[in-house]
């Protein structure tokens, strides 16, 4: 006689998941790797200058960026210096030069500073990244460096591209 039963049940057998926390890790940490965080929203034109002599910013945490440059949306274009250049503050674009600009570097300054109190930082190691566009003249970067200097925001740093050889 034959020894097969019918009747009995067959249990499946359990998915082993020991791994599956491994490979959701190695996932999370590969989409971490490769991506590009942006703090904030580019609305001007910045094609940075070449140098040839430059140095990497060792703590990034701690950097503010002002950006110079053509405007590229209309919020932008609505606030650009004689229509042809904006300053965007992080993310906010600020006011045309001889219309409240001075007072919009100090509240960015002032902000920035209280950032740094709120997280229980030092506020005096803001470096201030200035990403002016190549084509930008020298006196509207001068006029902004003025309006630092006169908000003691002396730490600056200006974004150029390594020269070409």
């Amino acid at each position: 006689m034959s020894r097969f039963r019918k009747n009995e049940k067959k249990e499946t057998p359990e998915i082993n998941t020991s791994s599956m926390s491994d490979i959701v890790f190695m996932f999370l940490f590969f989409f971490m790797v490769i991506t590009n965080m942006r703090e904030s929203e580019t609305k001007v034109k910045f094609k940075p200058p070449h140098a040839s002599e430059y140095q990497k910013l060792e703590k990034k945490a701690a950097v503010a960026t002002i950006y110079m440059g053509e405007p590229i949306n209309s919020e932008a274009a609505a606030k650009a210096i004689d229509g042809k250049i904006a300053v965007q503050l992080n993310d906010k674009i600020a006011n045309p030069v001889p219309i409240d600009f001075a007072s919009d570097i100090k509240s960015f300054i002032k902000a920035e500073r209280d950032d740094r109190i709120q997280k229980q930082e030092d506020p005096n190691i803001i470096t201030y990244s200035l990403k002016i566009d190549g084509d930008v003249q020298m006196m509207y970067v001068t006029t902004l460096k003025e309006e630092l200097r006169n908000n003691n925001a002396l730490k600056i740093n200006y974004a150029t591209k390594k020269e070409k050889k």
